[in-house]
């Protein structure tokens, strides 16, 4: 089924989708697009955001580790970053955070001392896929990594929590989970995990918080994030799915909002991975973020061949893109 390639492709399907539709009302997008929102790519290639080419600098970040521990991976994903801020296509309305800590990590400290430490922006997790879509990982490695590579920018235990989670939410839904059970599976989950501080991935990150403990610190984030998947609970049995997703889940512009509002996109029609697209994009919060995750969560169920054919070749960054995919199926 190419399940890592159609999330991968899916993240940068949404993403080029979401690009246009950032930053306008709902009522300007319906009126340009109706209420399903963009259904067609446009461009060749079609523009991607930061959010697919951060995705990329983690990807080739893993890919180039010899080993997936925390003393490997830190620097090749500093790295990672670091190009990506000073290359000339970063001019994608990147994120204000991702810019900040990476200016910081560009002199050497580290990295606990450059990040962001009260941000909790979507940055975090709109990257996080592919450590979602390695094969290989072990439980320790896939959270570990995950909170890692959001800690390098936002250090609010939020963003870490919520990236974990949708890094599983991939690796669930591409291993086969059915998309019905996932909402409970990552309740669980925030259930489990709300006192597990991985001190040998983030070190003593927790100390740049007002937290009296690693665990209060950690603690804080699972619980609002949990918060967030029983909005997402809340939304889908209300059963209304009309009118702005973002009224039901949140804006998306943090990290705990930008996950439950593209599980909820996702959830409503899961099965219908163009329509997921339209209408994680169709929404007046960050709309490139939520239906990046959205079309990640969608591909890593339905694999490649949900996607329209034609797309594969117009995206951008597709040589990469294919690159991860065929080191990881």
């Amino acid at each position: 089924m190419q399940n890592v390639a159609g999330s991968l492709y899916g993240l940068a399907y949404g993403d080029a989708l979401g690009k246009p539709t950032e930053f306008q009302t709902y009522e300007t997008i319906v009126a340009t697009y109706g209420p399903d929102g963009p259904r067609e790519l446009t461009g060749r290639p079609a523009l991607v955001t930061d959010d697919t080419q951060m995705a990329l600098a983690v990807g080739e970040a893993m890919l180039a580790a010899p080993a997936i521990t925390p003393s490997v991976l830190e620097p090749l994903l500093r790295r990672a970053f670091l190009e990506w801020a000073a290359s000339p296509d970063n001019n994608r309305a990147p994120g204000n955070t991702c810019l900040q800590a990476c200016a910081a990590l560009h002199d050497g400290r580290p990295w606990q001392q450059a990040t962001v430490a009260r941000s909790k922006g979507c940055g975090a997790n709109m990257r996080v896929t592919p450590v979602g879509l390695h094969p290989d990982l072990d439980e320790d490695q896939r959270a570990g990594l995950a909170q890692l590579q959001a800690g390098l920018t936002h250090g609010h235990p939020t963003g870490l929590a919520a990236s974990e989670l949708t890094a599983y939410a991939c690796r669930w839904l591409a291993s086969g989970l059915a998309p019905g059970d996932l909402l409970e599976a990552l309740r669980e989950r925030s259930d489990s995990q709300r006192k597990i501080y991985r001190e040998e991935w983030l070190g003593d990150l927790w100390t740049r918080y007002p937290s009296t403990s690693p665990e209060e610190f950690i603690a804080l984030g699972w619980d609002e994030t949990a918060a967030a998947l029983d909005r997402v609970r809340d939304a889908l049995a209300a059963g209304d799915y009309t009118g702005d997703p973002c009224r039901a889940t949140g804006a998306g512009w943090i990290a705990e909002e930008a996950l439950a509002t593209a599980l909820y996109c996702y959830l409503i029609s899961p099965d219908e991975p163009v329509a997921v697209l339209g209408r994680g994009a169709a929404s007046s919060g960050d709309s490139d973020s939520i239906a990046c995750l959205a079309g990640a969560f969608a591909g890593a169920s339905l694999g490649l061949s949900a996607w329209p054919a034609a797309w594969q070749q117009q995206i951008e960054y597709t040589d990469r893109l294919a690159r991860i995919a065929r080191s990881w199926e």
